[in-house]
This record gives C-alpha cells, structure tokens and sequence, in this order.
C-alpha cells in the first residue's frame, strides 16, 4: 500500500495466516487470534498512508481495503440417499425437500464458491444491488451476476436477463415456482441468449 501511494501503482497481495490463539494479553486486548491483530494492523496502516499523503494528487484512489476469506468445506451438502430410503409414494416428495446446500452458508459464501468458477479473483469488485425487493450480486460490473434468495420470480430473471451478463449463477431452490423454472430459458434466450447460466 506505501509502494502505491509513492508511485500511484495497483499492486495486489495476499496474506496468509492460521487462526493461532493469542496470548492473555492478546485476549484482554480483545484480540481471541492472530487473524484479528492482523487485521486490525493492516487497517492501521491503510489510514495512516492516507493520512500522511492527503495533500498528494491521486491519493483518494488508493486502495486500501481488504477482504478477509477462511478456508472452508464445500457450501454443498451430501443428498445421497441409498434405494432403501425410498418408497414409491414418497419418491418425489422426498427429493423435493432435499436442500442441497448446507443451512449455515450465506449467500456470500456461495458467490465466493463460484467466482473461480468463473474465472473470477476473489478480490473482484463486487457490487449489491436489489432487484425487486432481491439482493443481486454484480461482479465485475456484470460479468457475473448472481442471486441465491429465496423466491425468485420471472419479474427477477427478466430484469436480470435483460442486463446481459457472461454469467449468471442461481440456486435451483431459488425459483418461486414451476413456472419460473420452466420459464428460466426462454426468457434469457429472449434477452440474453448467450449468457452461460449455472443452477446451484
């Protein structure tokens, strides 16, 4: 971040640290791991390098945010089932209300599952927008577009559509009903037929 503000550069790094429990004083500090003094140590920094260079041309365009990411399983959950599991009576029913993505996943958590998935760095810029009452996702501004509520009706996939994204990524248990389903294809065909569309 020094290096930027002296030469206006946009270098870009990584850090990488284990979640080390920190010592009794570290904890009095309010600090329960190294992770956190970290974090805390680099926005220091990034407003200290503001501060003294606030009189240089160009110094409101450095960037010194930060995203903090932990390794995780995957957001998917198991849905096997073995034939035993199933009657015939209760075959659809049972598939119907399998959730395939595990209940303490966020949907940010989901959207940093596919960015490299798509080509993404984690550190793209990633913008929230509200589409009918939907939180949206526009990374790289609509490179990738990505909704994972609950509910989602034609209204949404439309206006999505119609912004014309290289990808676009939902959760198959998004769709309000059979209908949006059914419906999902033609409508990005209607507006966007090359958009290459992912179901979660």
């Amino acid at each position: 971040m020094q290096l930027n503000a002296e030469d206006g550069g946009n270098r870009k790094f990584i850090m990488v640290q284990l979640p080390e429990e920190t010592d009794e004083k570290g904890q009095k500090a309010g600090y329960k791991n190294i992770c956190e003094i970290g974090k805390e140590r680099i926005r220091r920094a990034g407003k200290k390098i503001l501060e003294e260079n606030k009189d240089k041309e160009g110094i409101d365009k450095l960037d010194t945010g930060f995203r903090v990411l932990k390794l995780a399983s995957s957001n998917m959950a198991d849905v096997y089932y073995t034939p035993e599991e199933f009657v015939s009576e209760n075959l659809f029913t049972k598939l119907e209300e399998v959730e395939n993505i595990k209940p303490d996943r966020t949907p940010e958590d989901l959207l940093f599952q596919v960015m490299p998935l798509c080509n993404l760095p984690l550190s793209s810029r990633i913008e929230v927008k509200e589409i009918h009452g939907k939180k949206v996702f526009f990374v790289e501004d609509n490179y990738l577009v990505a909704c994972f509520d609950k509910d989602v009706n034609e209204a949404v996939i439309t206006e999505i559509a119609k912004q014309q994204p290289y990808y676009f990524v939902m959760r198959d248990s998004s769709m309000a009903t059979d209908n949006v389903a059914d419906n999902f294809d033609q409508i990005f065909n209607a507006y966007s037929k090359d958009t290459i569309r992912k179901i979660l």
